[in-house]
């Protein structure tokens, strides 16, 4: 199926069917892996099916594309070589020098860096604010110059969380676009642009792709003007998905669905047992009644996810000493696989952040909790405290 005739059924159905149809030549039911740079042309501007040259397109990729399309119910899907060249990618094709943009007051430290050491280079300006307070969003916008609000939710790491359509009508009030930054949750938990978002943006590293085995970046927009924009930037710049990260992430989303819900269904179970025990200090998940996002993650969101963060008592060496502890989460950054991960978010994910205001709690440990039997990873939990 192409971008332009999107599979209308439910999620799981479109995850594994939207984007390609079962070629024609050898009835394949998963596209193959175009591995080609250039593709021969019928006579001078005589393009096979709109193909030239792979940097501009190339069929693996336009299946993932297309895929990504609907499952986050867009118009247009861009896959990248990472999560922050579509990021970097975005910010080219929708703001110019001397215009501003609000990003989250716990932003991820990659994002965070590129919009203090990149952009703000290039000349766009930055605002932090809290994205679980929309009045304070909306005081961080400066009038006739802000054009981006940028929204993680839940946020990474401390979980805080967005209200999308409410963001979405503060930006949309200033003239700004809202991105929307869907990682933690993936299109399976949580859908921003049916909830008001301009764009979407994805580490597919993390979920879509879910097994640690490959790098990239996606957008999704429903406005056509918009995907105009981007698709000239995702050719001018260059920072595309290759065909065989294509076919890994195109891979990895067909089973979204059911991943997700062994994710949950185990961090769930990791909360409670961290809830009840006098070693942690704090646990920081939306799906906690006391969580001060949890009625706005149980509106927008379909469960809760897989991250988990929580500090622990006895401070910053007790938190090192847990991440150093364990055995089947594996001390290691990134998230979203299928395998569990600890980290110590101040020392590695958001070591660009110490100093700044968006800096992390030296004790604050961040869990991305994987498919493995539960009760190994509570054991596992249980050890590790010590």
């Amino acid at each position: 199926m192409t971008q332009e005739h999107q599979f209308k059924s439910g999620f799981e159905t479109r995850a594994i069917h939207a984007g390609y149809e079962p070629d024609a030549a050898t009835g394949a039911v998963i596209p193959p892996i175009y591995a080609t740079s250039t593709y021969k042309q019928d006579g001078v501007g005589g393009l096979r099916g709109g193909y030239e040259y792979s940097r501009s397109a190339n069929p693996t990729r336009t299946a993932l594309e297309g895929a990504l399309a609907s499952v986050e119910e867009g118009e247009r899907g861009f896959a990248f070589a990472s999560g922050l060249a579509a990021e970097d990618t975005i910010v080219r094709a929708l703001t110019a020098p001397g215009q501003h943009a609000v990003i989250p007051d716990d932003a991820y430290g990659g994002t965070y860096r590129l919009f203090d050491k990149v952009e703000k280079v290039w000349g766009l300006d930055h605002s932090p604010a809290p994205v679980s307070d929309v009045d304070a969003v909306a005081a961080a916008i400066r009038p006739g110059r802000t054009r981006l609000v940028w929204v993680e939710t839940p946020t990474n790491p401390l979980l805080n969380i967005g209200d999308i359509e409410a963001l979405a009508a503060v930006a949309h009030d200033a003239g700004a676009l809202l991105v929307v930054d869907n990682t933690f949750a993936s299109p399976y938990l949580q859908q921003p642009l049916a909830l008001g978002a301009d764009v979407v943006v994805h580490s597919t590293t993390k979920y879509v792709g879910g097994h640690s085995d490959v790098v990239g970046g996606a957008v999704v927009v429903r406005d056509l003007e918009l995907a105009e924009r981007l698709t000239f930037h995702q050719n001018a710049m260059g920072a595309v998905a290759g065909p065989f990260d294509a076919f890994l992430t195109l891979r990895g989303l067909k089973t979204l669905h059911v991943r997700m819900d062994r994710h949950c269904d185990n961090a769930e179970r990791v909360v409670e047992f961290l809830e009840a025990d006098p070693r942690v200090a704090e646990v920081i998940y939306p799906g906690l009644p006391a969580h001060p996002g949890h009625q706005v993650a149980a509106r927008q969101m379909k469960r809760f996810g897989g991250m988990v963060s929580f500090r622990v008592a006895g401070g910053e060496e007790q938190a090192l000493a847990v991440c150093d502890r364990t055995q089947v989460f594996t001390l290691a950054e990134s998230l979203g696989g299928i395998e569990s991960l600890i980290e110590h978010p101040g020392r590695m994910t958001h070591a660009s952040v110490a100093g700044t205001d968006l800096e992390v709690p030296s004790d604050l440990i961040r869990l991305s909790v994987g498919i493995e039997n539960v009760e190994d990873l509570l054991a596992d939990l249980d050890r590790a405290l010590g």
